[in-house]
């Protein structure tokens, strides 16, 4: 086998790790600083009508955090396709030429 290939290999698998690694320190934080919406101060009434909401209409995303997951998203998309054409590079049959 070629050293060279080896290296590469190895190269490229230390590379994605670190991404991984990136990814889950720069993600970590946004997903614990989600806040939790508390009942509304006074006594409430047992005949009035409780609303309850969803996470959308509270806020507990901001725009940065979406953006954040977006641009990962589309990053590890990008790369999970490169992987996958060059996989499927090495497994065509290329047929011997004449010489």
């Amino acid at each position: 086998m070629n050293p060279i290939r080896t290296i590469r290999r190895l190269t490229c698998m230390l590379t994605g790790l670190a991404a991984a690694l990136v990814a889950a320190v720069a993600v970590a934080p946004a997903a614990f600083a989600a806040s939790r919406p508390y009942p509304p101060p006074g006594p409430l009434s047992r005949f009035e009508p409780v609303a309850h909401t969803f996470n959308g209409v509270t806020g507990d995303m901001t725009d940065w955090q979406i953006t954040l997951i977006a641009v990962g998203a589309a990053i590890a998309g990008a790369v999970m396709a490169v992987f996958a054409d060059r996989a499927r590079a090495a497994r065509r049959h290329r047929p011997a030429t004449a010489a």
